[in-house]
């Protein structure tokens, strides 16, 4: 994964981050949140992936029932946003449109991503900073303004 800062204005910054075959996307995501310390961003991308594991939200279980999807595919939408978790650290969450070789498309909750051959990811922060708290109801982390 390689990142490069495209423009910067009143304090926000805006980054292209380029991953190559066999990054894993949402540890990349992470892990580049991390380093650039950021506490509320969003993003969007396109490219392909080897397999992607999709994740759908179970309100009964509270839990992210996983769906791979293990071929080649595209990534028709990668949206998403970075904001601060409960604990303080940057957490993404990113949900994800995927187009099969036959034209059919899947969604959900990105879980996992490994690409083949790129993916192009164009982030950017935003003014103010966003806070997920524990939400008893549903049982994640939402964000609360």
């Amino acid at each position: 994964m390689k990142s490069k800062l495209l423009a910067t204005a009143a304090g926000q910054r805006t980054f292209a981050v380029i991953f190559d075959t066999d990054d894993e996307v949402m540890a990349g995501l992470q892990a580049f949140a991390r380093e650039q310390r950021l506490a509320g961003s969003h993003f969007t991308a396109i490219g392909a992936c080897r397999s992607v594991t999709l994740g759908y939200f179970e309100w009964e279980t509270k839990q992210y029932r996983p769906i791979p999807v293990d071929e080649q595919v595209e990534i028709l939408s990668l949206v998403g946003d970075v904001s601060l978790a409960p604990d303080g650290a940057p957490g993404v969450h990113a949900h994800v449109v995927v187009g099969k070789a036959d034209g059919t498309a899947h969604g959900g909750h990105l879980l996992r991503a490994t690409v083949r051959p790129t993916l192009e990811v164009i982030l950017s922060e935003t003014p103010t900073h966003l806070q997920r708290r524990l939400d008893p109801e549903a049982g994640i982390p939402l964000i609360r303004l």
